[in-house]
C-alpha cells in the first residue's frame, strides 16, 4: 500500500517545473514591460523589484531537470536528444536575460 518512489520523484519533477513557471512569469512580466515604460526612475523600481528574486527561480528549473536525470535517465535521453535545440536556445536565453538584468 506504500507509494511508488517513482510516483514520488514524478511530483517533485512537476512541482519544480510549476514553481519555475509560477515564479518566473512575474520575472518575464516585467521584462515585458520594461519595453513600455519611458520613465528611468520607474525602470529602476521594476528592476530593484525583480534583482532579489530572479537567480533564485532558475533554481526550481535545475532542479527540476536534476531530477529528470536523476529519477528518469531514460526518459532525460529521450527529452535532451529531442528537444537539443530548443533548449540550447532557451539556456542562451537565460543567459542573455542575467546579463541583462545586471
Amino acid at each position: 500500500m506504500g507509494v511508488d518512489i517513482s510516483v514520488i520523484w514524478f511530483a517533485i519533477i512537476v512541482f519544480a517545473t510549476l514553481m519555475y513557471i509560477i515564479m518566473d512569469g512575474f520575472d518575464l512580466g516585467i521584462g515585458m514591460l520594461f519595453y513600455f515604460e519611458r520613465d528611468p526612475q520607474a525602470r529602476d523600481v521594476m528592476v530593484n523589484s525583480v534583482a532579489p528574486v530572479w537567480d533564485g527561480n532558475e533554481t526550481w528549473l535545475v532542479l527540476g531537470g536534476a531530477g529528470l536525470f536523476g529519477a528518469f535517465p531514460l526518459a532525460y535521453a529521450v527529452v535532451i536528444d529531442a528537444l537539443t535545440i530548443p533548449l540550447t536556445a532557451m539556456l542562451i536565453g537565460l543567459i542573455f536575460r542575467g546579463v541583462a538584468f545586471e
